[in-house]
C-alpha cells in the first residue's frame, strides 16, 4: 500500500540542529560584542556590515540545508534533494562563513592550539584538494551512502567531514587570514583542479541505468519520480550545481586578476617637453608614439630668435 502524499512532509523535529544553528549565532554573537572589542585598535570596527550579512546568509543557508524538511527527504527518499544538501555544506556555505568572519575572530580560531595547527597543515592547496575530492569519491560509495541512510551517527559524521574538508579546500580561495590566500592565478588552477574529480561521480550517476543505493529503491516514490531519474538528477545536480558554481568563481576571479593588471599598467609620468617644460603623462609604462604627440601638442612651437 502507497503512503499518503502527505506523509512525506510530516514535520520532523530536530533539536540538535537548532542547538548547532543557535549555539553558532550565539558564539558570533558574543565574539563581536565581548571579544572584537578588546583586540579590535579603537575606531576599527569589529566586523564590517558585509560579513555580517555574509554571516547571517550562511547560517540561514545551513537551518536549510540540515533541518526539515531537506534532511527528512534527503535521507529517506530522494537521493537528488541529498545531493543538493552536499552541494550547500560543500560549495556554498563554507566560502560564505569565511566571507563571515574577520581576520582578528580567524586568527583566535586557528592559532595557537593543536586543532589549529593541523587545520592550517591541511588548508593548503594541495592537501586540501587531494583531501576534499577524496571525501567527495568515498561519500558517494554505495556502501558508505546506504550505511549512512540507516545510520544517524554515521550520517553527521560524514557531513561534519564534508564541511571540515570544505573550509580546508576554500581557504586559499578567500581566507579571512591574507597570508594563506594564495595569488588570483593560483586560485583559479585550484577551482579548476576542485571542478574535475567530482564529474566522476556526476557522470556515474548520470548515466547509471540500474539502481546504484539500495537504501534509496523505495516502493513509495515522492512526486513519482524513479529511483534511476533520481539518481540522474542527482549526477546533474552535481554536475551544474558544482562545477558551474566554481567556474563562475573562476571567471570572477580572472576578470578581476585582469582588470587589476590594467590599473596597474596605467599610471601617470612625467615627460619633458622640446622647451624644457615637464608634463604629466597618463598611460602605460612603455613609451607610446600618442605619449610623443601628447607632449608635442602640450607644448608651444619654438619661435625664430629676434635678429
Amino acid at each position: 500500500m502507497l503512503i499518503a502524499a502527505e506523509d512525506y512532509f510530516r514535520w520532523q523535529p530536530h533539536p540538535e540542529v537548532w542547538v548547532l544553528v543557535l549555539g553558532l549565532a550565539g558564539l558570533y554573537w558574543y565574539a563581536m560584542r565581548a571579544i572584537g572589542p578588546k583586540v579590535v585598535p579603537a575606531g576599527q570596527p569589529v566586523a564590517t556590515r558585509s560579513q555580517k550579512r555574509w554571516f547571517a546568509i550562511g547560517i540561514l543557508l545551513l537551518w536549510f540545508s540540515a533541518d526539515w524538511p531537506m534532511h527528512d527527504i534527503a535521507e529517506e527518499y530522494l537521493y537528488s534533494v541529498h545531493m543538493f544538501q552536499h552541494m550547500l555544506l560543500a560549495f556554498f556555505i563554507p566560502p560564505v562563513m569565511l566571507l563571515a568572519t574577520p581576520e582578528w575572530l580567524a586568527r583566535l580560531v586557528v592559532d595557537g592550539g593543536p586543532v589549529g595547527r593541523w587545520f592550517l597543515k591541511l588548508a593548503r592547496p594541495v592537501p586540501a584538494a587531494v583531501i576534499f575530492n577524496a571525501v567527495q569519491l568515498l561519500t558517494h560509495w554505495s556502501v558508505v551512502v546506504n550505511g549512512s541512510v540507516e545510520n544517524g551517527l554515521l550520517h553527521y559524521g560524514l557531513h561534519t567531514i564534508v564541511v571540515v574538508t570544505a573550509f580546508a579546500v576554500w581557504m586559499p580561495v578567500v581566507s579571512p587570514i591574507p597570508e594563506l590566500r594564495t595569488t588570483i592565478p593560483a586560485q583559479c588552477i585550484h577551482l579548476f583542479l576542485m571542478s574535475i574529480v567530482p564529474t566522476v561521480p556526476a557522470a556515474w550517476l548520470a548515466l547509471a541505468d540500474g539502481v546504484l543505493y539500495d537504501a534509496y529503491d523505495r516502493v513509495e516514490r515522492l512526486w513519482g519520480i524513479p529511483v534511476t531519474t533520481d539518481q540522474q538528477l542527482a549526477g546533474l545536480t552535481m554536475k551544474l550545481g558544482g562545477s558551474a558554481f566554481l567556474w563562475t568563481v573562476i571567471v570572477v576571479l580572472f576578470f578581476r586578476w585582469t582588470g587589476g593588471q590594467d590599473r596597474g599598467t596605467t599610471h601617470r609620468r612625467a615627460v619633458v617637453g622640446e622647451d624644457g617644460r615637464v608634463v604629466t603623462v597618463e598611460g602605460p609604462a612603455a613609451l607610446t608614439y600618442d605619449d610623443v604627440t601628447k607632449v608635442f601638442r602640450q607644448s608651444p612651437a619654438p619661435r625664430e630668435p629676434a635678429s
